[in-house]
């Protein structure tokens, strides 16, 4: 059975919350990198939140299950879903559990043209007057993180918030701190020099910001649940 994933740029009026609108029929075959996003995934059986996660993660369904979804920036998600991203981390949360009887009809209509209800939904939500302002250092403190650095404070010293305070707020907005944010933003951006380079693992490791690639290695292990070589491999990062 063939699998496909599909992704595109979410409606100009989205932009601003929204990285993209996706459908998906890998099932079990593919495991999920974690991306310190949220998504609001239709499946066959229900309509759940995928939380922000830690490690890599597999859907459950089996292959040719058609999947949809919408994926938030990271820090955007709770303006929609009502609740801090904290309160998702790790879990796959049904929309029922989340939201109750009003989301009964909700969940049909997404059932029955998942994408343009995905997009019109998240758009309602964000017209709401009760709907999250964007916290602007969590989102400066975001954009920063993503570009790399190799330590929080090195790339957040300027920032005039406490450490303590900075953590709360982050963690609110995106689910976890700012310093396993900055190890999954590292990880995504490896992975995508590995599918555009030909770098050895030594030379990825120094790319992608790692002290060495032994950090590398470390990192991949814990986040990916597999070893760099076999996660990089498909970019012809082979050597040592």
């Amino acid at each position: 059975m063939s699998t496909t994933y599909a992704e595109k740029a979410p409606p100009a009026y989205l932009a601003g919350d929204v990285h993209c609108v996706w459908r998906s029929s890998f099932g079990t075959s593919s495991a999920i990198l974690p991306d310190g996003c949220l998504d609001l995934v239709v499946a066959p059986d229900r309509v759940f939140v995928a939380g922000p996660d830690t490690t890599a993660w597999s859907s459950g369904y089996a292959v040719g299950a058609p999947l949809y979804g919408i994926r938030f920036l990271p820090g955007r998600a709770p303006r929609v879903l009502g609740l801090p991203a904290s309160e998702l981390l790790n879990q796959r949360v049904q929309l029922l559990d989340l939201w109750g009887r009003p989301a009964r009809r909700i969940v049909s209509k997404l059932y029955a043209d998942p994408i343009p209800e995905l997009t019109k939904l998240v758009a309602e939500r964000l017209d709401r007057p009760e709907a999250d302002p964007v916290d602007p250092l969590v989102d400066l403190a975001v954009r920063r993180l993503r570009r790399g650095g190799s330590r929080v404070t090195a790339v957040l010293r300027d920032l005039d918030l406490s450490d303590r305070q900075l953590r709360r707020r982050f963690a609110s907005a995106v689910g976890y701190g700012p310093a396993t944010f900055l190890r999954v933003s590292r990880l995504q951006r490896v992975r995508d020099l590995a599918l555009r380079t030909e770098l050895s693992l030594a030379e990825l490791a120094v790319e992608a910001g790692y002290a060495d690639q032994a950090h590398l290695s470390r990192d991949v292990r814990e986040l990916a649940g597999t070893t760099a070589r076999n996660l990089l491999r498909p970019a012809g990062a082979l050597a040592a």
